[in-house]
């Protein structure tokens, strides 16, 4: 197996990081390690000198940074000197392609440019579990970017989890169980908590709404006039589309109201007669509940999975939406940090 110094960008081969920087070639304008030498997630990419362009790179990398985020799922760009919200697009566009519209939504987001937005609009004090983004929807963007705008004064870190690792984490008896029913979520829109379902379809025509839920096997039902309620069924497995790896794939953990912090868990309840009226839920596949030991196991798998480090301002991360889930920690100060999706694919 080649190593990556052996590896010239263009050039198709399997990835092997080492745990010290080493060039990719003797002409290399980059330098490749990993964050964590013990994980695989994510490699670090680093100029190896002052000025170099990170969007001409990566240009003519592309086939060579597509071999790097098969193996580990995730690549941090530092010390390139990207400073603006332009320059992200355009890196993007580079190595991916056009950006994709953030809808059927299910957090709140702001649009900063085109169909970039900030990260997850929810207060600095919140933590937020880490899932791969869009799981919940038959059709979901294959890559996720993010860029450092402005880091927090503390805290603020995305962590991040190899789901594939994660898979194998998850007992046999469980694997087989969502195997059997797959996995359902329940969402109810409005009444004062969550979105609303205009914000999360973008727009306020019904029959809109209604045909997009036709197109996508989501099952859909109003009740006093403006009240909307869907649910769908979905493998909690997937496969991923280039390396043929299972994958634990959904947003069964994140969407269950037992993951969420217990001060917002217990408002919810609350407020609600039933779990059946919460904002968002999750179930197995037939309806029935999930149990609690199960869930634990679930969050244990992704814990043991997940790391993080302190962004700097200017960093980039690209991460493969299937291989990597990421999250959010609780933050201190002004932070900014931006999000970009690109390549739809449809199960």
């Amino acid at each position: 197996m080649k190593a990556l110094r052996d590896l010239k960008p263009g050039i198709k081969g399997p990835a092997a990081a080492r745990s010290k920087p080493v060039s990719l070639s003797r002409e290399s304008l980059v330098r490749a390690a990993r964050l964590f030498p013990e994980r695989r997630l994510p490699l670090l990419i680093t100029p190896s000198a002052p000025g170099i362009d990170l969007i001409d790179w990566a240009a003519a990398s592309r086939e060579y940074l597509t071999v790097c985020l098969a193996e580990h799922g995730g690549i941090l760009f530092r010390d390139f000197n990207v400073r603006t919200t332009a320059e992200f697009e355009r890196f993007i566009a580079a190595v991916s392609g056009e950006t994709l519209e953030y809808n059927e939504r299910s957090s709140p987001r702001s649009r900063v440019l085109s169909n970039i937005y900030t990260s997850t609009d929810y207060p600095p004090g919140q933590h937020i579990f880490v899932h791969n983004e869009n799981s919940y929807k038959r059709s979901f963007n294959l890559k996720i970017f993010f860029f450092c705008e402005t880091p927090a004064a503390q805290g603020g870190e995305t962590p991040v989890a190899d789901c594939r690792n994660v898979y194998q984490r998850i007992s046999a008896r469980v694997r087989e169980r969502f195997g059997e029913k797959g996995w359902m979520y329940v969402r109810n829109y409005g009444d004062g908590f969550g979105l609303d379902w205009p914000t999360a379809f973008q727009t306020d025509d019904k029959c809109a709404v209604e045909e997009h839920c036709r197109r996508n096997g989501i099952e859909a039902r109003w009740s006093g006039g403006d009240h909307l309620r869907t649910h769908a069924v979905l493998p909690a497995v997937i496969k991923h589309p280039r390396t043929g790896e299972p994958v634990w794939f959904n947003h069964a953990t994140f969407f269950h109201v037992s993951t969420l912090e217990s001060s917002i868990r217990d408002g919810l309840l609350g407020g609600f007669e039933n779990e059946s009226e919460l904002p968002i839920n999750s179930y197995y596949g037939d309806s029935s509940a999930i149990e609690p030991e199960t869930l634990e196991e679930l969050r244990e798998a992704y814990r043991q999975e997940t790391v993080s480090f302190p962004w700097r301002r200017g960093d980039v991360l690209m991460l493969d939406n299937i291989l990597v889930a990421h999250g959010r920690k609780p933050y201190e100060g002004e932070r900014r940090i931006q999000v970009g999706m690109t390549e739809l694919f449809a199960r």
